[in-house]
């Protein structure tokens, strides 16, 4: 999705369409949106494991796709036992998919950003 705005309107911008699951993929993607960087959001699923007769059993999906910079970002601003769920996730999908660039956003990342660019609003919980 590519945010752009005309001079004399305004048009909703991605973030504005989107159903989030969490105001922090709202905010992450606003930031996106501001600074015109094209995003998807959750638009892949990766296979992670497969029970005997070949049925997908655990599969990860990136929050955002960055098409121009070819990088899925995981969000996490959940409890240390989530995370580290997620952390095994990515892990296991660079291992099968090893060409599949993915970054993790801690909580501790995540708040960084948010309060360098000043949207620091909203509560996360």
């Amino acid at each position: 999705m590519t945010a752009t705005r005309a001079s004399t309107r305004l048009d909703p911008l991605p973030s504005d369409s989107v159903p989030f699951a969490h105001a922090s993929e709202r905010q992450f993607a606003q930031l996106l949106d501001f600074y015109q960087i094209e995003w998807q959001y959750e638009p892949t699923s990766f296979d992670l494991e497969w029970d005997p007769d070949g049925h997908i059993t655990r599969r990860f999906t990136p929050d955002f796709y960055l098409p121009a910079y070819d990088l899925y970002i995981e969000i996490t601003t959940l409890n240390q036992k989530l995370v580290t769920k997620k952390n095994r996730k990515v892990r296991k999908l660079r291992e099968l998919y090893p060409e599949v660039t993915c970054k993790i956003f801690y909580q501790r990342d995540y708040l960084s950003l948010v309060t360098k660019y000043g949207l620091d609003n909203v509560k996360i919980v």
